[in-house]
């Protein structure tokens, strides 16, 4: 039996007055609870947010995305790209010509981002799912182009649709099936203003509105409008050029791998970026203020661990008696610092398990009843309740650094003990 340790463990647990130094040593614990539980809590709140914004942003965002280093577009028709669209991890690829716009109907205009996306978008995106107004549809033939013969030319017989973020429905005023088209002014490319004319500096298109979705992010609902590729090309002057090739995989836990073989495909002048890489800096905010939390509330657990140095300090005062009488029993001075040294560490210890328990017990209560609501009035924000998603690194990460600053905290009274003895 470890005799050090068995004393130790008796002056923490055993059944005793409660004195001044009892008391102290159970604040001591429950300082460190607390500070432990508030640790679990907050990261388990960013670990819920970021998988709320990956969830989000992975119902538009592709699994791969294929851009150029340098430039904006780039030609798809290459052995390369041919290469990679023919590899049998990828379900299909779908391309995309992205530019600013400005959108107008009536007397309202505003800047946009202009998307245009190639046949298969909507199952890439899963686009359907964020439509809360009208449908999906970028392109519909017209009566003419359903009775035309094989020598008639139908480029000409068909109607072109936008789907819009809900955000900026709003701000230009239309609705899916608005009976009006809005209009689109494109800059041309390479092309001097007239002062006199600047209207001919501008290609127009128009577009029926056929469906509104919504993400909940400003970024996406407040600035897109998606329509075909081919009306973005011919706005461009494009034939076939894109701004990305966004691609769906069979499996979706062999991003990574397929990242890597589409990496060494393409070489160094395409970019392969995943959904994350594609959101770089949404992800790196939220980890940043992340680990701020974190180092915030480590200061706080210092604090706290303060008390295991005042409550050690008294109780090496109070069992002086104790310590006569271990040394006339023949105790060495290593064996009366390390009793103490325990007695440090079992306080510390206690109070990390005791709060790695309360925080993922309060996690758990939350996910499942939503204790901590986000707002006063539901459906006010994406969710109502808190997001919470317990990481076992991040508890690994906890209790390791609850216990190495307890174990520095303890070393202070401990050696001061050491050098009267």
């Amino acid at each position: 039996m470890n005799l050090p340790f068995h004393i130790a463990k008796r002056y923490l647990f055993a059944k005793k007055s409660h004195n001044a130094i009892n008391v102290i040593s159970m604040i001591s614990v429950c300082g460190i609870t607390l500070a432990t539980a508030a640790l679990v809590c907050v990261l388990s709140v960013f670990n819920g947010f970021t998988g709320v914004v990956d969830k989000t942003f992975s119902s538009f965002d592709p699994q791969l995305q294929i851009t150029p280093v340098q430039g904006k577009v780039f030609n798809p028709d290459t052995p390369e790209m041919q290469e990679v669209e023919q590899l049998p991890e990828i379900d299909f690829t779908s391309e995309s010509l992205e530019e600013n716009a400005l959108l107008m109907n009536g007397g309202r205009q505003e800047p946009i981002l202009l998307k245009g996306v190639s046949e298969g978008f909507e199952k890439l995106a899963d686009i359907d799912s964020l439509i809360i107004d009208g449908h999906f549809l970028l392109r519909e033939k017209t009566a003419d182009a359903v009775h035309a013969t094989e020598t008639d030319s139908v480029s000409e017989w068909h109607i072109d649709n936008g789907v819009i973020g809900a955000g900026l429905a709003m701000f230009i005023g239309v609705r899916a099936n608005f009976v009006d088209p809005v209009e689109i002014y494109m800059p041309k490319r390479n092309v001097r203003v007239n002062p006199a004319n600047p209207s001919t500096a501008f290609d127009r298109a128009s577009v029926y509105i056929s469906g509104v979705f919504a993400i909940n992010q400003a970024k996406y609902d407040d600035q897109i409008l998606i329509i075909s590729i081919e009306l973005a090309r011919e706005l461009l002057n494009y034939e076939k050029e894109v701004s990305s090739i966004d691609i769906k995989l069979k499996n979706a836990g062999e991003v990574e791998s397929v990242q890597a073989k589409i990496k060494s495909i393409l070489g160094d002048n395409y970019s392969v970026k995943n959904r994350f890489e594609q959101q770089e800096s949404m992800f790196r905010m939220v980890s940043i203020e992340k680990w701020m939390t974190f180092l915030i509330l480590g200061i706080i657990l210092i604090i706290a661990t303060f008390n295991i140095v005042g409550s050690l300090t008294m109780l090496i005062f109070e069992k002086t008696d104790d310590i006569t009488i271990l040394r006339n029993m023949g105790a060495d001075n290593r064996l009366i610092t390390n009793i103490f040294l325990f007695e440090g560490w079992l306080i510390n210890i206690s109070g990390a398990i005791a709060g790695l328990v309360l925080g993922i017990i309060i996690c758990v209560l939350q996910q499942h009843f939503g204790l901590l609501k986000l707002g006063s009035s539901p459906g006010a924000f994406i969710m109502d309740d808190y997001p919470v998603s317990v990481n076992l690194m991040d508890i690994l990460l906890i209790f390791v650094t609850v216990s190495i600053v307890g174990f520095l905290a303890v070393l202070y009274p401990v050696n001061n003990l050491r050098k009267r003895l």
